[in-house]
Order: structure tokens, then C-alpha cells, then sequence
């Protein structure tokens, strides 16, 4: 007798990737100790001036959609720095009902290290759907630099965003001790809320940005003079926090930029941020 019949469901294949780095001091630089990347997550060193490693993160999916996922892992020794970044701006496309993009990265920086966090705008499509998550851990002495961008809609095609779901939730730890945690969550309907004046109001571009060092507080009335009045900043508990709006990205990025600039510790910003 023949057995009853398999149902094959049909699914569409969706993008996956994952990658994760470790480095370490060797001869007074920065250089790979490990690497690990699948899938559609990869990454690539430009040669770098300084004693500093960069690497660039790169979906070679060319965006994500709803089921997609990806993975990044980084891990610095002692007296290491380094400064991660994007090859392009990552694009959230429309996603099927009930389906979610993940994006979720983990960092670990060791003693007397540096780490600067500094990956492209993120674009959220009309109807959209993205969960990301940042966790870093740093040692007693280190330091590091963080910011997201994020754009709602496409400006050059006249999209706004009406429906979508947006989730980004931050946990930053130094020496065991939770330093920094926000949850901001949006949507479905996200056009509405982002008009609030508490929100967004008239703009659609929107960064955060994070510096965790010694030098926070004297850092603080600079960066007020770039931000301006679109956006403002804090010190407290060895932490400087500053949020910047605007209309789109490219005037974002003409206070973005110097305001990266002034908190890098001295170091040039990744030649693909300026070019």
C-alpha cells in the first residue's frame, strides 16, 4: 500500500548570514585573530593608516525582509582598537504579514580597548518590519563610540511611512555594571506616531549616539555647537548621549559627521563614511 502523500509547503527562501571577529595586539596594532562568516554576512579590512583595524560589514543579500536574519560577533583583546562600519546603507523592505527581520550584534571589548560602532543608516520601507539589538560589554578601561541612523522612507521617491514596525533595544555594560539600556519600539502604525511633536514631528532621519570614555564631559558644549538646535546631548555616568534629527539623511550627515569626527578619540572616520 502506498503511503499517504507528502505535503510540501511552499516557502519562500529568505536570507541568513552571520559573522564574527576577534582580534587581538600584535606588534603594537590591532590585527584578526578569528573570523567567521556565513551566509550572506560578510567582512572585509580595508588597509588602514593607523594602528587601528577596520572592518566592513557587507549583505551581500542587498537588504532584508521580513524571516531574514543576521548575526555579528566582535570580540577585542587588551589595548586593542578598532572601528567597525557598513559598505552601504541597509534597506528594510516590505514584509509579509506576521514575518520579521532580525538584526542583532554583539561586542566585547577587553581592557585598555576602543571600539567605535559606526555602521551606515538603516532605511525602513513602507511596511517594514525589523527587530535589532546592540549588546556590548566592555572592560574596566575601555571605551567605545556607538551610533545607529535611522530613515524613515525614501524622500527621493516621495514614500513616507505610514505602516510599519520598528524595534531597536540597546544594553551597554562596563565592568559588569549596566551602563546605558533603551528600548524604542514603534508601530504597526508608525506614520501617525513618528508625527507626534515628542517624535519626529516634521522630520523623517533620526541618530543616537553614544560615547563611553574619560573625556565625555569635556567633550559635551562641542558637540551641542554641531548638533544645534535639531537634536541635543547629556553627560552623566561617564557616558555622553546625544540624538539628532532631521530632514533626511544627508543633512543629517552634514552634523552627523563632524559630530563623529569630534568624539573619535582622533582617529579619521572610515574612508567609506566620507567618499
Amino acid at each position: 500500500m502506498l503511503g499517504q502523500p507528502t505535503i510540501v509547503q511552499n516557502r519562500a527562501q529568505r536570507a541568513s548570514g552571520a559573522g564574527r571577529l576577534s582580534a587581538r595586539r600584535v606588534e603594537g596594532k590591532t590585527r584578526i585573530s578569528t573570523l567567521f562568516q556565513e551566509g550572506c554576512a560578510k567582512l572585509r579590512f580595508p588597509v588602514s593608516s593607523g594602528t587601528y583595524l577596520e572592518a566592513v560589514m557587507i549583505n551581500s543579500a542587498g537588504g532584508l525582509t521580513g524571516g531574514d536574519a543576521m548575526q555579528w560577533s566582535f570580540a577585542l583583546g587588551d589595548h586593542c582598537a578598532a572601528q567597525i562600519t557598513t559598505q552601504a546603507c541597509e534597506k528594510i523592505y516590505k514584509a509579509v504579514s506576521g514575518t520579521v527581520a532580525t538584526v542583532s550584534t554583539q561586542i566585547d571589548v577587553g581592557p585598555d580597548s576602543y571600539v567605535a560602532w559606526l555602521p551606515q543608516e538603516t532605511i525602513l520601507f513602507e511596511k517594514a518590519d525589523l527587530k535589532r539589538t546592540l549588546n556590548v560589554n566592555l572592560a574596566a578601561r575601555a571605551r567605545a563610540l556607538l551610533v545607529e541612523s535611522t530613515i524613515f522612507g525614501r524622500k527621493a521617491f516621495g514614500e513616507t511611512i505610514e505602516t510599519a514596525q520598528f524595534s531597536d533595544q540597546w544594553r551597554i555594560r562596563q565592568d559588569g555594571r549596566l551602563l546605558h539600556a533603551e528600548n524604542f519600539s514603534i508601530g504597526p502604525q508608525a506614520g501617525s506616531s513618528l508625527k507626534r511633536p515628542a517624535l519626529l514631528g516634521s522630520y523623517h532621519a533620526v541618530a543616537t549616539v553614544l560615547l563611553v570614555s574619560p573625556d565625555c564631559e569635556r567633550l559635551l558644549d562641542p558637540a551641542r555647537l554641531i548638533i544645534g538646535d535639531q537634536g541635543g546631548a547629556s553627560v552623566w555616568m561617564g557616558k555622553l548621549v546625544a540624538r539628532l534629527v532631521d530632514f533626511d539623511a544627508y543633512h543629517l550627515r552634514k552634523r552627523l559627521i563632524p559630530l563623529l569626527g569630534l568624539l573619535n578619540g582622533g582617529e579619521d572616520l572610515p574612508r567609506i563614511w566620507t567618499t
